[in-house]
């Protein structure tokens, strides 16, 4: 066992490797899905949304892969994503017909397109959340951390565009219901801890 300092090029831990060797898969992964889907979105709102959470991945994987592979900061600090639309949910559940698997590429719709490039954005968030509270070296903890509330928007992103489309709907449970849900905490008083 090896013990001490190491070159800040080396300061990762072996679980810290996997990890981010699974973030940097998960970011290809969402990248290449980007570049297969793009021919198949007929909807203009939908294509640039891809096109810019495309530019934006793309950037993203390469400063994650310059700090992954230096350990020191990348060329520029990780930036945040800005939707473009408004976050304005229609609420309520309509008729719509049975999902089922394709036949064919031929029947790719922009509500799946949209669905799995939510997919995608979850995945990542889910992958770098899990990677960043083990990882070792400060520089790539920091990158991940910085860039889980960009999955998070994207997502949020397509999961807003998917409901003004209908494809993806939000119930409400009943106001009697929501009231009992919402009052089922409440907040705690307890002795109040210095700081030391």
């Amino acid at each position: 066992m090896q013990t001490g300092s190491v070159s800040q090029q080396m300061n990762h831990g072996g679980h810290e490797l996997f990890d981010v060797h699974e973030v940097l898969n998960c970011m290809v992964a969402g990248i290449n899905l980007k570049t297969i889907l793009r021919p198949h979105v007929k909807d203009q709102e939908l294509l640039n949304i891809l096109d810019r959470q495309y530019a934006f991945a793309l950037d993203e994987y390469n400063i994650t892969v310059e700090c992954f592979k230096t350990g020191q900061d990348p060329s520029h600090p990780t930036t945040s994503y800005k939707m473009q639309t408004g976050n304005d949910f229609v609420y309520g559940v309509k008729p719509s017909q049975p999902k089922k698997p394709i036949q064919s590429a031929n029947e790719i719709t922009d509500e799946m397109i949209s669905g799995y490039l939510l997919g995608s954005a979850k995945t990542s968030a889910t992958t770098k959340t899990s990677a960043a509270l083990e990882t070792t070296n400060p520089v790539v903890r920091r990158v991940l951390a910085d860039s889980i509330p960009n999955c998070i928007e994207m997502a949020y992103e397509l999961s807003i565009y998917q409901n003004k489309h209908h494809y993806y709907q939000v119930p409400q449970l009943d106001q009697q219901t929501s009231q009992q849900m919402l009052n089922s905490y409440a907040t705690a008083q307890g002795p109040m801890y210095k700081v030391q």
